[in-house]
Formats: C-alpha cells, sequence, structure tokens
C-alpha cells in the first residue's frame, strides 16, 4: 500500500556530539512510521555512537573511518531499501514533525521522481534563528545555465533514480552533491517537483564555507561540474555565488 511506502533517511556523522542527540530526538518524533533510519560514523570518539546504540529506532549503523562526507553517503546508499531515499546530516533536523508523512505523500504519485523545498541555516544554539532562507522554485532545464540547483538536504529521490545514475563521485571533495544533482536534474525522464515549504534546517558551519582553502577548492569543483556536465560556463559559475546573497537574512 502507498501508506506503507518505507523511506531511508541517511545520516552522516563524525564527532557531532551533543547536536546529534537534537536530530535523533527529530527523527523519533516524526509522525511517519514506516522509517528507516541508517547511520554512517566516522569513527567518533565523543559519545556520539554511545548515543546512537542507545536508539531502537535506528535501522542500521557504521562506524568506521571514510574517506569523507560523500563517501559516508554512499556507504548509506548501499545499505538503503526504501522506495525513497533522503538524508539528514547530525547537524541538522527536519523543520517539522510532520515533514517526512508530507514528503511521502507527494511520492503517492508514481510519475514523480523526485522532490525538493526550502531550506534554512540556523544559528548552531538556536534553530529557531535563521541566518539565511534559501527557497527554491519550479524546476525547468534552463534554471541549471543559471547556477541554480535546489538545496541538497531537502532532495528526496526515488531509490531507482540511484540505479540509474549511480553514486557521488568521490573525485570531488565538497562539490559531489552539486554533480550528482546536475547529472539527475538533466534526465529529463524523471519528474521533479517542488514542495513550496521549507524541509530542513541546517546550523551554519558547512565544509565548503569553513575556510577560504575550502572556497577556493569549492570553486574550482564547481566549474569543474559545470563544464563536464555542459551546462554552462563561467557565467553559470557567477550566477550560482550571486544567487545566494539574496539567501542572507541582514537583521540576524
Amino acid at each position: 500500500m502507498d501508506s506503507l511506502l518505507k523511506i531511508s533517511i541517511i545520516t552522516a556523522t563524525y564527532n557531532s556530539y551533543p547536536n546529534i542527540l537534537s536530530m535523533l530526538k527529530n527523527i523519533q518524533s516524526q509522525s511517519y512510521p514506516n522509517i528507516e533510519l541508517i547511520i554512517i560514523d566516522g569513527g567518533s570518539t565523543d559519545g556520539t555512537i554511545e548515543e546512537i546504540k542507545k536508539c531502537n529506532f535506528v535501522t542500521d549503523y557504521i562506524s568506521e573511518l571514510d574517506q569523507g562526507i560523500y563517501d559516508a553517503l554512499n556507504k548509506g546508499l548501499k545499505l538503503a531499501s526504501g522506495q525513497i531515499i533522503g538524508f539528514l546530516h547530525s547537524d541538522d533536523v527536519f523543520a517539522n514533525n510532520n515533514i517526512v508523512s508530507e514528503i511521502v505523500n507527494q511520492f503517492k504519485n508514481k510519475k514523480i521522481a523526485g522532490l525538493y523545498g526550502d531550506l534554512q541555516y540556523v544559528k548552531k544554539k538556536n534553530t529557531n534563528e535563521i541566518i539565511r532562507n534559501w527557497k527554491s522554485c519550479n524546476f525547468y532545464a534552463g534554471l541549471l545555465k543559471k547556477g541554480w540547483m535546489p538545496a541538497h538536504p531537502t532532495l528526496f529521490l526515488r531509490k531507482e533514480v540511484y540505479t540509474k545514475h549511480g553514486n557521488f563521485n568521490l573525485t570531488y571533495k565538497i562539490s559531489a552533491d552539486y554533480d550528482f544533482m546536475i547529472r539527475v536534474l538533466k534526465d529529463n525522464t524523471f519528474k521533479f517537483i517542488y514542495l513550496p515549504k521549507v524541509i530542513t534546517k541546517m546550523r551554519i558551519g558547512g565544509e565548503s564555507n569553513r575556510s577560504l582553502k575550502n572556497i577556493i577548492v569549492k570553486t574550482k569543483e564547481d566549474y569543474r561540474v559545470i563544464t563536464s556536465n555542459k551546462i554552462g560556463n563561467l557565467t553559470t559559475l557567477f550566477l550560482k555565488n550571486f544567487n545566494k546573497f539574496k539567501q542572507f537574512n541582514y537583521n540576524s
């Protein structure tokens, strides 16, 4: 039955205590009953694993050294058995307790291969204090050349999308999610819809903007994604970064 669709939520974590406590509580409080929670840990030593072991609603977990977040996510994808797959990282939370139910409800339409929504960047110690609003829009192919992309943490896909397009390309250290989304969104055999509401709240401090070195690496990788996937040029890269400025809450 459609109402029993299984949704796999994959969480990558490494020394995420105490933020993982709120993530786990957030998952447990979701109203949708058929969630497969898979946690891939990079070998934490701060108590993260001990907290995971306490939770009987965690379906599966791995704790071992890895090659970074995308390697962890690929490991999670191998374990995922749900018809729908999404991600919720250990520092993040879903916007409300019914959001997973709302997402699964959209997938009752069998023509839909993927769904994405809005994202809020929030302060580490107060997820109600918004720093940046990533508001998306309805998708059409021309958006890719304009530097547009959905917020990856809000993207949920049917398992067959991964079966067709593979996993994250580990030659990218920071932009593998951008590369994956471009590969998928270019596929006009799939239908993607926009759910116009906040799906995920992400605490500030992501890997791509932690240092000047990472910003430079990300810029180079983004340009490689754009050119290798043949969706644009330097203008696309400029627009991708320029579009971020209007998302910030300058009153916070």
